[in-house]
């Protein structure tokens, strides 16, 4: 293995990683207003599931975007100029999630904490959708030209399998939150998560199940067959377990299914990284597209000493905040009126 075909496999993982963590996450700030409904103390407990986790979880794209920008120069530049406008509403849904969760105890009324929750659920959505309509347009191919610039309109991104690539992760990442909450609540909101679990495997299934097999058979080599098929064995297991309350095992399931599906796709673009649908010769390989050997030489050394740092630490902060969360443990909110947080003259005509 070079350290090209290295830097391409760690991103790869890096991007597992955040798809596994940062997916369940969306998948609560999706269902929050289902699993949330009928009281403030149950939004609070669908929320509180992920509030000492879900900020860890997003250092796993930054790190994945740096490490293109270092490893892959031209892959970051061709891919986030070409969906520049896309990438953006994702940044700007996230940014408007982490507002709505860190402000949403601050006040004490209904009206705000209900803004807030249209702001989880919009920072939520977005991305989940927007990942699956990015990646499927990634291994598709896309319009770049002979100066590694991609060409037409994003209409030309709005293909058949791209639109199903996001109903997928949509579908997939609301399960799998789902599935977390059956694992991190107990009582009412978990009894609630379990029937969510049963409602949308189905549907998941099937629409999972389609572009996995168009992505193989379009785009896959003889091994990609192996994480289709994991990720069929993945959705297999969380059915079974949703049935037979092995909450444990249902969690396993659907992170083996979302982990599979992202090893699908990186092994079905590979040996490119940003194919090109006008000619074969504009496309960006792991080699045309690399940075220097000394700057991928560095990088290695950093990466081998740092990552499992990092990796022990987020593993700490879950066994930490392993325990589950039911409605008789949230207590009284605690913030202020909303009366005390505006300005002074803000009641004056």
């Amino acid at each position: 293995m070079n350290l090209q075909e290295f830097w391409f496999l760690l991103i790869g993982v890096l991007f597992t990683g955040y798809f596994v963590l940062e997916g369940f996450d969306f998948g609560v700030g999706m269902l929050m207003p289902i699993l949330g409904k009928g009281s403030d103390a149950r939004r609070r407990v669908v929320l509180n599931t992920i509030g000492p986790v879900w900020d860890g979880n997003e250092v796993w794209l930054l790190t994945a975007a740096g490490a293109m920008f270092a490893a892959f120069p031209e892959w970051y530049a061709s891919l986030f100029s070409g969906f520049y406008l896309a990438l953006l509403l994702v940044l700007v849904a996230l940014i408007l999630r982490v507002c709505a969760i860190e402000y949403r105890s601050k006040i004490d009324d209904p009206k705000w904490r209900a803004r807030c929750d249209i702001g989880i659920g919009i920072g939520s959505w977005i991305p989940a959708l927007a990942w699956g309509w990015v990646f499927a347009n990634v291994v598709r191919g896309v319009p770049l030209n002979e100066k590694k610039q991609i060409a037409g309109s994003v209409w030309d991104l709005l293909g058949p399998y791209a639109l199903l690539g996001g109903l997928a992760t949509g579908l997939l990442f609301a399960l799998h939150g789902a599935v977390f909450l059956v694992l991190k609540t107990g009582g009412e909101v978990r009894e609630d998560a379990v029937k969510t679990v049963r409602l949308l495997l189905m549907p998941t299934a099937v629409v999972v199940g389609v572009f996995g097999v168009w992505t193989q058979l379009a785009y896959g080599t003889g091994w990609t067959w192996i994480p289709l098929v994991l990720a069929v064995i993945g959705l297999v297991v969380t059915g079974a377990a949703s049935f037979a309350d092995r909450d444990g095992w249902g969690f396993t399931g659907t992170t083996l299914t979302v982990a599979a599906a992202t090893v699908l796709l990186f092994g079905s673009l590979y040996p490119n990284v940003l194919p090109s649908t006008i000619n074969d010769l504009f496309n960006l390989t792991i080699d045309n597209a690399s940075s220097t050997p000394y700057t991928l030489k560095v990088m290695s050394w950093a990466a081998v000493i740092v990552t499992p740092v990092v990796l022990v630490y987020q593993g700490w902060t879950y066994w930490v905040f392993r325990k589950r969360i039911t409605v008789d443990q949230i207590p009284p909110p605690i913030g202020l009126p909303l009366e005390s947080a505006l300005p002074p003259d803000s009641n004056k005509d």
